[in-house]
C-alpha cells in the first residue's frame, strides 16, 4: 500500500536520528533546477511570492543560497525526520520500531513542491516551496504543471500488482498527482469531528488523523481496504452511515 502525505512547513534538523539509513531523492536534478530559479529571488521577492514574513523570507533566501549537491548526511536529513507538522505528530516516525522501517520506506510517499515526491529516508535539504505557489519555471506556468506528469509516472513505476494507493495528502498536494492516471485503486479517507452538534472536517484534527492512520497502517503492514476501515484511533471510527462513496470512507468522532 502506498500512502501519500503532504509535507510540513515546520522543519526539524536538530533531533537525534533513530538510524543512519538514507537514500537520494528521485528528482534531485529537478529540485536543483527549481532552486536555481528560486535563488535568483531576493528576500523581498520571496516575501511577495510566498506571502511570508521578513524573517521567513530571509531564512529561506539563506536556504536557497546554501542548497548544494550531492546530498549527504552532513548537509541533508531523511525527509520523514525533517518535517515537523501536524501530520508528522500523528505519524511519530521517531518511535516506529526497527522491524517496520522497511514497511515505512516502501509505503510512505511525501509530496513536495521542491522535491516532487520523497521516500521517507530520502535526504532533503531545508526549503520552503508550497505546491500552490504561483511559481513558473522551465516553461511550466506553475508547480502543478512542472510536477504532475513526473510524480504520477514515478508513483506508477513503484506500484506492485493490486497495490492500493491511499491519498492522505491535502487537496493542495494531492492535486500534484493525476489520481485518475494512477494504475491502482485510490482510496481517499475523510476525517470528520462533531462540533456544536454538526459533523465537519476540522483541518488541525484531520491533519493529525492522516498521520495517525499512516502510522496505524505501517505498524500493521496493511494491504487491503478492510485494513483501512479497521482504523480506530484517537476516537475515530469508520462510519458506513456517513460514507457515500466507498473509495472515500468517512471516519468520525
Amino acid at each position: 500500500m502506498k500512502l501519500l502525505v503532504s509535507p510540513a512547513k515546520s522543519l526539524n534538523y536538530e533531533s537525534p536520528l533513530p538510524h543512519a539509513h538514507c537514500s537520494q531523492p528521485a528528482f534531485v536534478n529537478e529540485a536543483a533546477a527549481l532552486n536555481m530559479a528560486l535563488r535568483k529571488k531576493s528576500p523581498a521577492e520571496l516575501k511577495s511570492l510566498m506571502g511570508i514574513s521578513d524573517k521567513l523570507a530571509e531564512l529561506n533566501w539563506t536556504r536557497n543560497q546554501s542548497f548544494t549537491t550531492p546530498f549527504t548526511s552532513d548537509n541533508a536529513r531523511p525527509a520523514v525526520y525533517a518535517f515537523d507538522g501536524d501530520v508528522y505528530t500523528g505519524l511519530d516516525a521517531y518511535t516506529i520500531d526497527e522491524e517496520k522501517w522497511d514497511t515505512l520506506n516502501s509505503s510512505l510517499r511525501i509530496l513536495s513542491g521542491l522535491y516532487g515526491v520523497l521516500k521517507p529516508f530520502d535526504l532533503m535539504q531545508p526549503y520552503r516551496l508550497e505546491m500552490a505557489t504561483s511559481f513558473s519555471v522551465n516553461g511550466s506556468k506553475n508547480l502543478y504543471g512542472f510536477w504532475q506528469e513526473k510524480i504520477t509516472a514515478q508513483l506508477n513505476s513503484e506500484l506492485q500488482s493490486d497495490e492500493l494507493v491511499l491519498n492522505l495528502a491535502s487537496k493542495e498536494y494531492a492535486s500534484a498527482v493525476s489520481l485518475a492516471d494512477i494504475d491502482a485503486t485510490v482510496i481517499e479517507p475523510i476525517f470528520k469531528d462533531y462540533k456544536n452538534g454538526n459533523l465537519k472536517i476540522i483541518s488541525f484534527y484531520a491533519k493529525k488523523a492522516r498521520g495517525l492512520m499512516a502510522r496505524y497502517l505501517i505498524d500493521n503492514n496493511s494491504k487491503t481496504l478492510e485494513d483501512v476501515l479497521g482504523f480506530a484511533i484517537d476516537g475515530y471510527r469508520y462510519s458506513e452511515e456517513h460514507t457515500v462513496d466507498p473509495t472515500k470512507p468517512v471516519f468520525v468522532r
